[in-house]
């Protein structure tokens, strides 16, 4: 008889299949399965070789493990002869069971090398000689984005062609008149003087023996945007590397005799304008048709009009291979409306808020304009209001020289008059819902009008269902404002800043990790934050860095709640995906943080900080600037313990006392008093744990206190929020928070579903002029949906040990719930009927659980039918705060009680 378990799903660095891996040391995991419960691994071997015939003759021609006796199955470091560019590793692994029996091999996984060293690229950056402007007022007129082409000739029989490529701003690949994948808005926003990011395309299939011609087609992006002057006063091209469009590729073929050859960016390419005439992030995309020339990357194009390129000096930032998954259109939308508003004014309603752009399909006569323009909502009289997704509140002329008097999102294209032209922006994006259109020729139908949903492409890992309407509505609602706010970055919104807020990432990461494989997406992000931090050590605002720094503590850093953005989620890397590696990469920044708060605070104390971001009550700033950089300590503390610094974890945690001493002596006047007594306060000193009810007593009754004020209402800010349902779940105060999470009215999430919000708004108010209707940072609630009410909990790094704690509350009847960790997938899913509660759940392979059954609504626990005691996989622990503890093993376990 064979191993009761067998390697199932397998990843290098959290990815099947990776095209174009710069890592020298890859990571590996792999998944397990099993067809009974209580399972575990006892040892593994793993294999890796450079051709595919020796990884079927199970030969490690580069690494062989050997029988490894360990349970680890994530995060199982390369250690082989050195990885070579440009090549395809191919992989297996088998594993063995607890009683030493060992499995079959896998299927063969493989990944492939990209450029392990900057000399590998032989390409140059080109342009198209054209020169930047000088003054702000000449950024704002038609620039027409170049197109570059280079023909080549395939002689003999291929094996591979792949295309390495980095346009910026933004490209588009082309090869023999077809687009090159599907990325969009590639490549990712960094910080350009330091990171630069190329994707990898396997365009074998693509490639014709004879004569071929590739091309691309250039956007500004980031890379060159408008002289805005956001609020009036920000000008973004003063914080960031800047430069004219520009593209830097290689293409590799690799023939069956063995030769490569290579056909780089260079001189010897040709550049013309192309028929996008103006581009903006922001202000949007102006494309003429009648300049489109659809045989321009063809053998059989026209040379009139096209030079030579020109060789240009690029960023100067590291060329990296892309590892965060692209921006595709993963949704496309019809609208559920259109009116026409005013003669030749139409306005279509997509029926949702989404980040994207709006695609057409059109027939007219040639120079034919149309213009749509995007808003989140509309005017009584039916009209679109855009004033929600203004750039930067440009609203009265305050944009600078040559801006718009009003900085709204509008698209435009000039029709060639050739029969049917479907068209749609490349180099833009929006926030919106409503959009609204002028010059169609005609009257548009539904079937004319097409929305695409832009977004990181993420995998989804979570899904929650229950049956409160409200809460799958919510559940919904920030689905739809995550995947609107993802565009290589975490932005606040998709319309008027589209910036990378460390306070916004903070507050939603663990509700984007249960939903979302986050992994590579934040290893991106915390590499964004690095690659920006300030001389002196502190950590912007936003990475990339724009130039705003509120109420920080100097050196251009951000503020103290935002600054946390950054070690927390390197800490949510380990908590949720046992990535020791990322705390080992970013140990030193983390360090060098806190020394510079350090020389920022006296005795022990900060007084200068944004506070709880959109609180509706008084703000303790000195306080809440304080306890951010106790956390900041704290979580210094946590990453030495990790990695075994064990001079530094001491040396950290006396001045983590040192800081909470400091604290409590200003703050704390005992007797249930902390801060201003508000929600936030309260919140904020007990969720740091500065503060305890087991040295205070009194704080848990003011705390109450503070929410029945409000009817149930609560009255917190972005951070208050995400800590209001931590300090709940853990004193399994259940009750308040579904009471709380539940309400209808004013504040509250309820309020915004009522309102008619298909997103998360901004603010817990309404806006229509100023504040945006697509915000994630009070999406924090969604966390709860799977710690709390379905009770998916971490209990060791990357869920290897894990407590499923379900806290029914209110009126719910059931709820279920399931996350895929790097373990594999996790599942809880319960309801209540009038014999009592039943829970059932799913476990991976190689992992333990901690389940709590609720014993409200019955007393005897069985599983199955039978009773605890007869179940050889499970071990009663105790009853505790009104559960039955249990622990287990891998498997699929139904509880019941009995009354």
């Amino acid at each position: 008889m064979g191993s009761t378990i067998r390697p199932d799903e397998l990843t290098c660095e959290y990815l099947k299949k990776p095209l174009g891996l710069d890592v020298h040391l890859p990571r590996f995991s792999w998944t397990l399965a099993a067809d009974k419960r209580d399972q575990q691994q006892m040892a593994y071997e793993l294999i890796v070789a450079d051709n595919l015939e020796a990884i079927q003759k199970k030969k490690g021609t580069v690494w062989s493990t050997g029988k490894v006796v360990s349970e680890q199955n994530i995060q199982v470091v390369y250690k082989g002869k050195p990885l070579q560019s440009f090549t395809r590793y191919y992989w297996c692994v088998r594993v063995y069971d607890k009683q030493g029996k060992v499995s079959d091999w896998s299927e063969p996984e493989w990944f492939e090398t990209a450029m392990l060293a900057s000399s590998d690229w032989t390409g140059q950056w080109i342009g198209d000689g054209s020169k930047q402007f000088t003054r702000d007022e000449n950024f704002y007129g038609d620039d027409p984005m170049p197109l570059f082409r280079k023909s080549f000739h395939v002689s003999k029989n291929m094996v591979s062609a792949r295309l390495y490529v980095s346009g910026l701003g933004y490209y588009e690949a082309y090869l023999n008149g077809s687009k090159i994948g599907d990325h969009v808005l590639d490549p990712g926003w960094t910080t350009y003087d330091k990171q630069v990011l190329y994707s990898v395309y396997d365009i074998s299939k693509q490639l014709s023996k004879g004569d071929n011609v590739i091309g691309f087609m250039l956007g500004n992006g980031w890379y060159n945007p408008l002289p805005l002057r956001f609020w009036g006063n920000i000008n973004m091209r003063d914080a960031l590397e800047t430069g004219r469009p520009k593209v830097k590729a290689m293409l590799r073929l690799t023939y069956r005799d063995g030769t490569v050859k290579t056909i780089a960016t260079g001189g010897d390419w040709q550049t013309a304008p192309g028929p996008v005439i103006r581009n903006n992030i922001y202000l949007g995309e102006h494309d003429d048709g009648r300049r489109y020339d659809p045989d321009w990357c063809t053998v059989s194009a026209s040379s009139n009009g096209w030079k030579q390129a020109v060789e240009v000096e690029g960023p100067a930032g590291v060329l990296t291979a892309q590892r965060q998954p692209p921006i595709r259109v993963t949704k496309r939308i019809k609208p559920v409306r259109i009116r026409e508003t005013s003669p030749g004014t139409f306005v279509a309603d997509m029926g949702q808020n989404f980040a994207g752009v709006v695609g057409i399909r059109v027939k007219g006569p040639a120079g034919t304009k149309i213009v749509l323009r995007y808003g989140e909502d509309v005017y009584p009289d039916g009209n679109v209001n855009v004033m929600t997704t203004v750039a930067g509140q440009i609203k009265q002329g305050n944009g600078g020289p040559g801006a718009p008097p009003v900085a709204w999102q509008e698209d435009s294209y000039i029709l060639n008059g050739k029969g049917v032209e479907t068209w749609a922006p490349r180099f833009t994006f929006h926030g919106f819902r409503y959009v609204e259109i002028k010059g169609w020729p005609g009257k548009p139908t539904v079937e004319d009008i097409e929305g695409l949903r832009m977004n990181t492409d993420l995998a989804e890992k979570g899904q929650f269902a229950s049956s409160n309407a409200l809460f799958n509505q919510l559940q919904e609602n920030i689905r739809w404002t995550f995947m609107s706010n993802v565009f290589s970055t975490i932005s606040d919104c998709p319309g008027r800043e589209r910036l990378p807020y460390g306070g916004d990432i903070l507050c939603t990461a663990e509700t984007f990790m249960y939903n979302y494989g986050m992994a590579n997406f934040y290893a991106k992000i915390i590499r964004d934050f690095a690659n920006e931090q300030r001389t002196l050590g502190g950590i912007t605002e936003t990475a990339p860095f724009v130039g705003i720094a509120d109420a920080g503590p100097g050196d251009q850093s951000g503020p103290l709640g935002f600054q946390l953005g950054f070690s927390y989620i390197i800490k949510k890397m380990y908590d949720f995906y046992g990535d020791k590696r990322i705390v080992e990469e970013n140990y030193e920044a983390v360090r060098k943080q806190v020394e510079f708060l350090r020389t920022r605070a006296t005795q022990h104390l900060l007084d200068t900080d944004l506070g709880d971001h959109e609180s509706l009550a008084e703000k303790s700033i000195p306080l809440t600037a304080s306890i951010f950089y106790y956390q900041q300590v704290c979580l210094l503390t946590d990453m030495a313990t990790i990695l075994g610094k064990g001079n530094d974890a001491t040396l950290y945690a006396n001045l983590a006392k040192a800081i909470k001493k400091a604290i409590i002596q200003k703050f704390a006047q005992g007797k249930g008093q902390f801060g201003k007594n508000t929600q936030s306060d309260l919140l904020f000193g007990l969720w740091s744990g500065v503060v305890d009810t087991a040295n205070d007593e009194g704080l848990w009754k003011t705390l109450m206190d503070a929410f029945e004020e409000k009817k149930g209402h609560l009255s917190t800010g972005i951070f208050g929020t995400k800590m209001l349902f931590d300090v709940l779940r853990s004193a399994d105060e259940y009750e308040m928070a579904y009471r709380i999470a539940n309400q209808r009215d004013f504040p509250g999430w309820g309020y915004m579903v009522a309102h008619g919000a298909t997103t998360l708004w901004e603010t817990w108010k309404a806006s229509d002029n100023t504040f945006s209707k697509n915000h994630p940072m009070f999406g924090s609630i969604g966390e709860w949906f799977f710690r709390s009410l379905v009770g998916i909990n971490e209990a060791a790094p990357g869920f290897k040990k894990i407590i499923i704690k379900p806290q029914p509350a209110g009126d719910l009847c059931h709820a279920k719930g399931s996350f895929q960790s790097v373990y594999g997938r996790i599942g809880s899913a319960w309801n209540i009927n009038e014999k009592g509660f039943n829970l059932e759940v799913e476990i991976p392979v190689n992992t333990t659980a901690e389940v709590w059954v609720p014993l409200a609504y019955g007393k005897e626990v069985i599983e199955n039918g039978t009773p605890l005691k007869d179940v050889p996989e499970l071990r009663f622990l105790r009853n505790e705060r009104g559960y039955a503890v249990i622990a287990m093993g891998s498997g699929h376990y139904r509880f019941a009680t009995m009354k």
